[in-house]
């Protein structure tokens, strides 16, 4: 196998003499440099895969150097070195590019570890284990995505739902969608010029959430210095979204009841009977039904609400989606993060597909948004994802049917053993996360028999 090459870029020669030899030693092809303009020759001829780059250099400073590479559209991973622990510069040489930036005096085994995931990243984004993202792609706000069965039937019913303005209700669980389905539906109707007013039910205390639907007068109760219309009322000809509909109380109810029966409405307080055209889409990520037969929601009610009905399916059940929605929501995140990723590696998508997913679209999105965040480079890498999945604890109780209590030291290791990986074994960030000094951190990886081939559990 070819050598892997690195170019160090330092002037202190105990340093870069220590440093060539350990690199050496693990089989690295290694040059040297002592000055920037020394440094940047040589990544013209030696073509480093690597550079150890030290920030004061004495003909320029090593951020100059950074910017010049990116400059030249050189992509080559650069790892700076400093004696000073400096936050401005170290975002700067993060913003500009850096894989990692460590300080002295080296840690041998961190250097190792950041020269080898900088190395995974170079070499990743040349891979073929890794999903591409479609440059035609745009990401466009509002899009529902899917290509599986049940999606089609999702779109098709939107296509004949937006034709008319009958109630209809959507059923699924957090983070499904639901919202974006009644979107949907309500911007490609007629009236998609009117309002669209999303209200969430189980947000607003009971109390104010008759005021926040149908409005009041003013005095019609302590702190009414107004009067104030509601919903029903600013909503026009436009669509009224009910999120979490199932938390309405049950008083209530009789209210929204008369209004999606007869039209009309009365706000607290008031003696003039009000009109609206507008459309009720309501939504629950509960069982609506169920709370009917417990007489926590009324029937009646629930027939009005159900005129029409979608299911929209937790992300586990359509699986085969998922590749086009990770494409689908990193265009999205590399807009708002100004990111350019453009390949997953294909171990992570595997991860990605075999998780459950308990908080569906919105958490698949949260947590490529963070892994994002931890990516340097175009390429998200299988250990940015991994640490991020939680662990299916209902299954796994549900094939043993026990329950395995931890005791403090094992649940003191997992946690340990969370932040390494979280920090990518940054022995730095891992003290500062866990607040214990550098000297503590080493006692308790001994302690634990912790050592960077132990899997996170």
């Amino acid at each position: 196998m070819k050598k892997k090459k690195i170019l160090i870029i330092d002037d202190e020669q105990p340093l870069r003499e220590s440093l060539e030899m350990f690199l050496t030693e693990k089989s690295f092809k290694v040059e040297c440099a002592t000055t920037a303009s020394e440094g940047l020759k040589r990544i013209g001829s030696f073509h480093p895969d690597v550079v150890i780059l030290d920030i004061r250099l004495p003909d320029t400073d090593g951020l100059e150097v950074l910017q010049e590479l990116r400059r030249r559209n050189n992509k080559t991973r650069v790892i700076m070195i400093t004696a000073f622990h400096d936050m401005e510069n170290t975002i700067k040489a993060i913003k500009r590019g850096a894989t990692e930036y460590i300080t002295k005096p080296i840690d041998v085994e961190e250097l190792e570890k950041a020269i080898n995931r900088a190395l995974k990243i170079k070499y990743t984004e040349k891979d073929d284990n890794t999903i591409s993202l479609d440059p035609s792609l745009a990401y466009d706000k509002g899009k529902i995505v899917g290509k599986g069965r049940v999606m089609k039937e999702i779109f098709k019913a939107i296509g004949t739902l937006s034709e008319n303005k009958v109630t209809v209700l959507i059923e699924g669980e957090t983070g499904t969608g639901k919202e974006l389905v009644a979107r949907a539906i309500h911007y490609h109707s007629a009236h998609k010029e009117h309002p669209f007013l999303a209200i969430n039910c189980s947000a607003i205390v009971p109390t104010l959430l008759e005021s926040e639907l149908f409005g009041h007068e003013k005095g019609s109760f302590t702190g009414a210095i107004c009067t104030k219309k509601g919903r029903f009322e600013l909503a026009g000809d436009g669509t009224i979204f009910l999120d979490e509909v199932s938390e309405i109380p049950f008083e209530l109810q009789a209210k929204l009841l008369r209004f999606l029966q007869e039209k009309e409405f009365e706000r607290i307080g008031g003696e003039k009977s009000l009109k609206s055209d507008a459309r009720i889409i309501a939504a629950t990520n509960k069982d609506l039904w169920q709370m009917v037969k417990d007489g926590n929601f009324r029937e009646d009610l629930y027939y009005r609400l159900s005129v029409a009905t979608i299911k929209v399916p937790p992300l586990r059940e359509r699986r085969s989606d998922i590749p086009l929605l990770i494409e689908y929501l990193l265009k999205k995140i590399n807009s708002e993060l100004y990111k350019s990723i453009r390949k997953v590696e294909e171990k992570a998508v595997d991860r990605i597909k075999d998780y459950d997913w308990p908080g569906n679209v919105r958490e698949l999105e949260n947590i490529l948004t963070r892994a994002a965040i931890s990516t340097q480079g175009e390429v998200i890498l299988d250990e940015f994802i991994t640490p991020l999945l939680g662990k299916n604890e209902s299954k796994e109780i549900d094939k043993k049917d026990t329950f395995n209590v931890l005791s403090l030291q094992e649940v003191e290791k997992e946690h340990v053993l969370r932040v390494l990986n979280h920090t990518r074994w940054h022995l730095g960030k891992t003290c500062e996360l866990l607040g214990i000094s550098r000297p503590t951190l080493r006692q308790k990886l001994k302690e634990y028999g912790i050592s960077p081939s132990l899997e996170i559990p």
